[in-house]
């Protein structure tokens, strides 16, 4: 496992969050896939928010089981070793309408943790 603490595994995926939300403000699908450096970041910053979440420990992912660990750690694995096949319309949907709630459901963990 990582030698990084939970709690900093979390701020990593949340500073990732913010990163792909920055990289995307004010540009259409159209324009997210027409410009490779943004395509890039954002699956860079996906890889990250994977990794990150396949390093907290297992007795930390269950005590946040509202939060798919699963599906973070499979689309991470699914874009790391499919690169040339990354349906950036799936990566769009995800960050319309899943990314929101992730970040919503880390920083209630990170509260949980700390308070």
């Amino acid at each position: 496992m990582s030698k990084r603490a939970p709690a900093l595994l979390i701020d990593d995926m949340l500073e990732c969050i913010e990163k792909i939300n920055s990289y995307l403000e004010g540009l259409t699908f159209e324009q997210f896939i027409d410009d490779n450096k943004t395509t890039d970041a954002v699956v860079r910053n996906f890889e990250i928010i994977g990794e990150a979440a396949n390093r907290l420990p297992d007795e930390f992912r269950h005590r946040f089981s509202d939060i798919d660990w699963q599906r973070i750690r499979g689309f991470r694995n699914r874009i790391v070793h499919d690169y040339m096949g990354i349906d950036f319309q799936i990566v769009w949907t995800i960050i319309e309408r899943y990314l929101p709630d992730l970040k919503k459901q880390l920083l209630s963990a990170k509260e949980a943790r700390s308070g």
